[in-house]
């Protein structure tokens, strides 16, 4: 098997870790600190997290938040059920990311940054999420394994009670907050609930049928 090429690298904003960019025929891999955080490889719960926020909400699309580029498949995946009029912004805490998607990485998931709907904020999803009323139709959150705020220590604020009431007012009438997890987390479901949102549980794969399992919470505001 051949071996894995470095093909960039950078430190994670807040010193939290490394992370590089690799590449092993037509494979890439992100990973942080040795970890494999993502692939080209698997990426069918990414997708999962815009599909079923759509079908959430009946197929409408509208204004869209995206927490957390990655490898550019959520964000594909949104692309693919936007009308020509909807917009969607993506936000990216690690600049690298952006520039290694609008770089050789972007092929992957079909270069949706190119596409005209689409605006990057670079920096931390939670500044368009605080202090907001019916800005956003779909938020789709992808930013941790988890709702432990691990990537940055911001984040936790997005799970807590504070956060997931910010977010229900932030979406607008019938609006859908979509969560993406690496694992089943019951607390995290009953904070979704109480905040307000009708809540519905999913399971995604990683890879078409096969891979691991992974947990998308859709909040539906009424």
């Amino acid at each position: 098997m051949k071996p894995w090429v470095t093909l960039d690298s950078c430190d994670v904003p807040g010193g939290s870790g490394k992370m590089e960019l690799l590449q092993r025929d037509q494979e890439m891999l992100i990973r942080v600190d040795g970890h494999a955080l993502m692939s080209t490889r698997m990426h069918g719960s990414e997708e999962a997290l815009a599909n079923l926020a759509f079908d959430a909400r009946a197929g409408a699309g509208g204004r869209i938040l995206v927490g957390g580029l990655g490898m550019g498949f959520t964000a594909a995946a949104a692309l693919n059920r936007c009308r020509e009029d909807d917009r969607v912004v993506v936000a990216e805490l690690v600049p690298s990311i952006v520039e290694w998607n609008r770089g050789a990485l972007g092929e992957a998931a079909g270069r949706p940054l190119d596409d005209a709907r689409v605006e990057v904020h670079i920096g931390d999803v939670t500044t368009l999420i605080r202090g907001r009323e019916n800005d956003w139709d779909l938020i789709l959150l992808d930013v941790d394994n988890g709702p432990n705020g691990l990537s940055a220590a911001s984040n936790g604020w997005l799970y807590s009670k504070g956060g997931l009431s910010a977010a229900r007012r932030a979406l607008s009438p019938g609006g859908v907050f979509a969560v993406w997890s690496a694992h089943p987390d019951d607390r995290f479901t009953e904070r979704l609930k109480r905040s307000g949102l009708k809540v519905d549980v999913r399971e995604a794969r990683a890879h078409g049928r096969r891979g691991s399992r992974h947990i998308i919470w859709l909040g539906r505001k009424a």
